[in-house]
């Protein structure tokens, strides 16, 4: 592997656990603030923009976990614990601390 294959790899695994901290981040702020505003006060708008931003973080979550899963070779139960985290409230922060952490220190 070459210098600029391995930044590469690098950098796909530094996005995906950024992504990982944003999308649940969108994940509690939709549930937790922008649901009750639509349900309990009638305010429709900020759970469409949430929900909006919060899906094309969930697409984005998944691509890159894919990528990663190819680019470090992955074994399929620790992928599909990252893609079931993403449907977890607080799933994927535990698991950015228990699979994507130290896999970015094994450098």
């Amino acid at each position: 592997m070459n210098i600029t294959e391995k930044k590469n790899k690098e950098k796909n695994l530094k996005t995906l656990r950024i992504l990982g901290i944003v999308e649940g981040i969108s994940y509690l702020t939709l549930f937790g603030i922008t649901m009750p505003l639509k349900y309990m006060m009638d305010m429709k708008e900020p759970n469409y923009v949430v929900g909006l931003i919060h899906g094309i973080l969930f697409v984005a979550y998944v691509f890159w976990t894919f990528l990663v899963h190819r680019q470090y070779k992955l074994k399929t139960n620790k992928s599909l614990l990252l893609l079931i985290s993403s449907l977890l409230p607080f799933g994927t922060f535990v698991t950015d601390a228990k699979i994507l952490k130290p896999l970015e220190a094994k450098k």
